[in-house]
């Protein structure tokens, strides 16, 4: 699995982000990922992002699988109590999946289903120590398993926050890696001055942090971003960028190949890639990719 071996080499790994379709017909979601197979490491599969109902990270990622792709499933604290999470890492390891994600999950109310119930049986913590434990040959109740479960882990990280929620943050990452998280994965990212504190640590420690590079689809996303999310860092110059350029779609592109020149050149150990429905739009942005060596 080269994600896996890109890992422990040190190697750029190469990920996009892909959302499963809402429904059964999986043709768009495949079609997209196999033009860009061999260039892309893994795929990161979402699970429910949002809050909006889709088929599950699991499902979606054995059928990527199946297509010759790796895949990176995610699993959500929102959703399943630690049974359910157990016995998908445990089907997700022996289905050969790269690697597993954790995630607390985004609150139903913000979603399509605004009357669900949120579950969050385990922390995401917890469900850290838990595939901690399922690799050992242990399950949360203490009984052995028959086969341990092979999954390395990766978390989210939000190195956007500031003051006391930036220290809460720069704690929480290493407490994660002393439970064995070998990968962070961040939420977007458009400006780097304020990841120098988390690349030392992930330096000093021999993890990977792996920046989110998103596609920005319009003008208004970008405002609405800057505005609404304070943990999102929304550099003015890609404001004016996509104001003055009249073919949003192009500058969006040429954005994100620049923020991955960026993210190689600062010496991050990979970039996901999240197209937000402008999947068929990888090729044009993963083009730069092909040059990158790890």
């Amino acid at each position: 699995m080269q994600f896996r071996k890109r890992l422990k080499t040190g190697e750029f790994a190469r990920l996009v982000q892909i959302d499963p379709p809402k429904g059964t017909d999986v043709i768009t979601m495949v079609n997209n990922a196999i033009k860009v197979k061999g260039v892309v490491d893994a795929f990161l599969v979402s699970e429910m992002k949002s809050a909006v109902m889709r088929m599950t990270s699991l499902g979606a990622s054995l059928v990527l699988q199946q297509k010759g792709l790796d895949t990176i499933v995610q699993l959500s604290c929102r959703d399943r109590n630690r049974l359910a999470l157990q016995g998908d890492l445990l089907a997700a390891s022996a289905l050969g999946i790269a690697a597993a994600m954790v995630v607390e999950g985004d609150p139903p109310a913000t979603g399509d289903h605004v009357d669900a119930k949120a579950v969050y049986d385990l922390t995401d913590e917890a469900l850290v120590k838990a595939i901690a434990s399922l690799s050992k040959g242990r399950d949360l109740a203490g009984v052995e398993l028959a086969g341990s479960v092979d999954l390395p882990m990766g978390v989210e990280l939000s190195t956007g926050l500031r003051g006391g929620e930036r220290e809460k943050e720069l704690d929480r990452m290493k407490r994660m890696i002393d439970l064995g998280v070998c990968f962070f994965v961040t939420q977007p990212l458009f400006e780097f001055s304020m990841t120098e504190p988390f690349l030392k640590i992930a330096v000093k420690n021999g993890v990977t942090i792996i920046p989110t590079v998103l596609l920005v689809k319009s003008l208004g996303m970008a405002r609405y971003m800057a505005r609404n999310l304070a943990h999102i860092i929304m550099p003015e110059h890609v404001i004016d960028t996509l104001q003055k350029t009249p073919d949003k779609v192009k500058a969006s592109i040429s954005l994100a190949v620049d923020m991955i020149h960026e993210v190689r050149e600062m010496g991050f150990g990979g970039v996901n890639v999240s197209c937000l429905g402008w999947e068929d739009k990888l090729p044009e942005v993963l083009g730069v990719m092909k040059g990158l060596k790890g």
